[in-house]
């Protein structure tokens, strides 16, 4: 008698689960798992309640004296939570790595709050890069802001290379805040934007804005010059407007800053007349990929919301989790998700490692992890259905977010446009033609 074997018998051997991280499919060390798990617990036990009350408040409540925003930075504060990437001791690859792990667990625990730290940290930041420890001991411990932004000088600001402006235009734009610069001293005048992170609450501030050195605004194809400086914004002559009120990131305070006759000396520049461009450069990049990495950290928590949700609601006398088109439906965020930590990696370790970094490389990656962030969230609030649009439920605030960030450091449309001219000029250059 023939014995039939069943291939297909319990005994048989099936593929186990994958191994994935709180940050999926990836594998992490040691070190960076302990990071991660410290920074997660930070994000759940203090970042999100936080960032949900700080949400329920108008603009204004929100930076009051012993508000929920004020208790959460000295919470951030006590915790050591920093943004140094100055360790001598530490590869490159290594710090890359690390705040590549770190934001993303900032970002999903509230995007604008991550987005608060970040920017608090980056006059000091710059001013460690710099090297000057006068700057450094400046920034110590104090709130920063990033102002670049004007109500007339905004994408104009971000336009590297006098080619990029409009044909029709005779030269760039100065905007509103400018510098004139005098002898020993740079004196400032203007007002920046309403969308200045930080602004309403910062106590110093780096300031990205045209310059006079003697000779006029401009050089002479029509390019404005320009200055990077570190202003501490408690020095005579430096007001504020409003916190501003807004559809999303509500958790980060924005708003105007005016400056009238503002003096600080020269020595406070870190990028001036001929370094001025390059130094700008450089500065951008590092906050550009800030952006995906907070972004990455929002559209997990979209997709872990909703993964959750679609196994508790039922329909059709089944949970949501078990059609089909729902699992289709999953399978497309968690592939938006995996690949927005793609670039957000890759975008970090070119910043970190490149002997030539360039924002428009940068920014060609917010675009693409703002967007698909956008996308993720979008999709959770249609999962949760009418109960998506409910401010009691997680996802319309994360909605409201990550809308936020395709506008915010550079309008997405403008910055895919930058990326374009870039590959371009890397053509004509014959830099892609080997």
């Amino acid at each position: 008698m023939t014995q039939t074997v069943d291939t297909h018998s319990e005994k048989s051997a099936r593929p186990g689960m994958p191994h994935v991280e709180l940050t999926g499919f990836e594998v992490l060390s040691e070190e960076e798992r302990a990071l991660q798990k410290g920074l997660h617990k930070f994000a759940r036990e203090v970042m999100r309640p936080a960032g949900i009350a700080i949400d329920k408040l108008t603009a204004e409540e929100s930076v009051a004296e012993g508000s929920p925003y004020w208790e959460f930075m000295m919470t951030a504060a006590s915790s050591g939570i920093s943004f140094d990437e100055t360790d001598d001791s530490v590869p490159p690859e290594v710090l890359a790595r690390v705040q590549a792990v770190a934001v993303e667990e900032l970002g999903w625990g509230d995007a604008g709050l991550a987005v608060s730290l970040g920017v608090g940290a980056f006059p000091a930041m710059l001013a460690q890069r710099a090297g000057s420890q006068e700057l450094v001991d400046l920034c110590q411990g104090k709130l920063g802001c990033w102002i670049g932004t004007q109500p007339d000088r905004g994408s104009d600001g971000l336009m590297l290379y006098p080619q990029e402006r409009h044909a029709s235009a005779a030269q760039g734009n100065k905007g509103n805040l400018t510098a004139r610069v005098q002898g020993d001293d740079i004196v400032i005048n203007g007002q920046s934007s309403a969308w200045v992170s930080n602004g309403p609450v910062a106590q110093v501030g780096l300031l990205t804005i045209a310059a006079d050195y003697g000779d006029g605004f401009f050089d002479a194809e029509g390019h404005p010059h320009g200055v990077e400086v570190i202003v501490p914004l408690d020095l005579p002559g430096v007001s504020r407007g409003k916190p501003l009120e807004k559809l999303g990131k509500r958790a980060l305070p924005q708003g105007e800053v005016f400056f009238d006759n503002v003096k600080v000396p020269v020595r406070f520049a870190l990028s001036r007349e001929a370094g001025y461009w390059s130094g700008h450069a450089s500065t951008w990049s590092s906050a550009g990929v800030a952006m995906g990495q907070v972004m990455t950290g929002l559209a997990r928590a979209s997709l872990e919301h909703a993964v959750e949700y679609v196994h508790e609601r039922r329909q059709g006398g089944a949970l949501l989790a078990d059609h089909q088109l729902v699992q289709y439906r999953l399978g497309n965020m968690a592939r938006k998700v995996e690949t927005i930590r793609a670039v957000a990696r890759r975008a970090t370790d070119y910043t970190f490692l490149s002997p030539s970094k360039h924002p428009y490389f940068t920014a060609g990656g917010k675009v693409t992890c703002t967007d698909l962030a956008f996308e993720v969230a979008d999709e959770a609030v249609q999962l949760f259905g009418g109960y998506g649009l409910a401010k009691e439920y997680p996802v319309e605030k994360l909605f409201r977010d990550a809308r936020a960030a395709r506008i915010e450091d550079g309008e997405n449309h403008l910055l895919s446009m930058k990326f374009g001219y870039l590959t371009s000029l890397l053509h004509r250059n014959g830099t892609t033609r080997h």
